[in-house]
């Protein structure tokens, strides 16, 4: 049985069009993940995707995901409250095309509905365009979290392409 999806791509092309959100606790802190740790992204893709049909990369093996983590065109930032682990964004830097894809961005379940999606989402924005590129995008599809596409509206960013597709 097929499920129609909406799937949006949207699109900020200056710092100075975000629409930050405002800070929150400085228990909270946003860090890049240096080294690598594939087990770390593995972890996040797995529990924050699994509301959300992500699926794609539940088959990969131990190789691909450290292949893919190791990748110097992806930068995995997590967000902490203290020391603990909350959520977590994948950046893509595609220099070829002077842009930042944000591939992966999400919440562990406890942590959602309190604004830090915002926080997060500012976060990795402000932390694509330090590559000095010409735009960061996204795409969210209906099976994300009910507040993705607002959020991503909210901060600034502009659907410049929408299809439905079928699973």
């Amino acid at each position: 049985m097929s499920k129609q999806i909406i799937r949006n791509y949207l699109e900020i092309s200056s710092l100075k069009d975000l629409r930050e959100h405002k800070a929150i606790s400085q228990i909270y802190t946003v860090e890049n993940v240096e080294p690598a740790d594939f087990q770390l992204n593995k972890f996040f893709y797995k529990q924050v995707g699994k509301k959300h049909h992500w699926v794609d990369r539940l088959v990969w093996s131990e190789k691909q995901w450290i292949e893919y983590t190791s990748d110097k065109k992806v930068k995995t930032f997590v967000l902490k409250k203290n020391n603990e682990l909350a959520g977590y964004f994948e950046l893509i830097i595609h220099e070829d095309l002077n842009e930042v894809e944000i591939a992966y961005l999400g919440l562990l379940e406890e942590y959602q509905n309190q604004k830090l999606g915002s926080f997060l989402l500012t976060s990795a924005i402000k932390n694509s365009f330090l590559n000095e590129i010409k735009r960061v995008w996204v795409h969210t599809c209906s099976l994300d979290h009910k507040n993705a596409l607002s959020n991503y509206i909210a901060r600034g960013m502009k659907v410049f392409k929408k299809e439905t597709i079928s699973i």
